[in-house]
């Protein structure tokens, strides 16, 4: 498989924008990281998030140590003030719902090359924060790239975070990152494979869940796991 390569001025896009979204979420919010000993820095891995809105992609990208690849729904390429960042950033788009054997080969590149990648299990905002269920696709890709995932649980990031900022009141953000999940290939066949899959999905977001407010579990009520 060919190795993964940023281009140029993707870098140099990069190079900017993480400081500025830094920057940013910091004069608007408060922001609280714990767990950073817990990311494999120099390695392969996953970084699964939980997903309310459009702040969470930049400032779980912005304020982790290392540069991640990101896997965006392809729809907001389209709307005028996101797409424009997206495509400075790199973000590789992702059409929900469909197969995409390129997206996939392109995925297991950058995993390949020994780079970490963001994504977020529920496949999109829920725009609330109880969490909605995974979808397959990263029981997929961990069976078959074998990496591990790093699950991230992020509080405060609702709709009306730019409200609430507008005002003064400088809400609380915090990325609440947890111990690296290893799983076991995934060795079944058929519809017990497929099924195999989905376990390994919420296995991810009940570890997100055990980071979270016990509000914010959703679908996961119960099954939270605490590392």
């Amino acid at each position: 498989m060919t190795e993964y390569r940023v281009p140029l001025h993707t870098r140099f896009h990069r190079a900017w924008l993480k400081p500025l979204f830094r920057g940013i979420f910091k004069v608007l919010g408060r922001v609280r990281i714990s767990g950073v000993e817990n990311i494999p820095c120099g390695k392969a891995y996953i970084v699964a998030i939980n997903h309310i809105s459009i702040f969470d992609p930049p400032l779980a990208v912005s304020f982790w140590p290392e540069t991640t690849e990101v896997i965006g729904a392809a729809d907001v390429f389209e709307k005028k003030g996101q797409g424009p960042l997206l495509k400075m950033y790199g973000v590789i788009p992702v059409h929900r719902g469909d197969y995409d054997r390129a997206l996939f080969d392109t995925i297991f590149a950058i995993l390949n090359s020994g780079r970490p990648m963001l994504m977020a299990p529920e496949g999109g905002r829920s725009h609330e924060i109880a969490m909605r269920r995974a979808r397959p696709g990263i029981g997929y890709i961990v069976k078959r790239a074998q990496v591990p995932v790093v699950p991230v649980g992020l509080v405060g990031t609702t709709d009306d975070f730019w409200q609430r900022a507008k005002r003064g009141e400088k809400p609380l953000l915090e990325i609440r990152i947890g111990r690296p999940i290893h799983f076991p290939p995934v060795n079944e066949k058929g519809a017990d494979r497929r099924e195999a899959r989905q376990k390994n999905s919420d296995l991810v977001m009940r570890h997100i869940a055990g980071l979270l407010p016990g509000e914010y579990h959703g679908v996961y009520a119960g099954q939270a796991i605490h590392s």
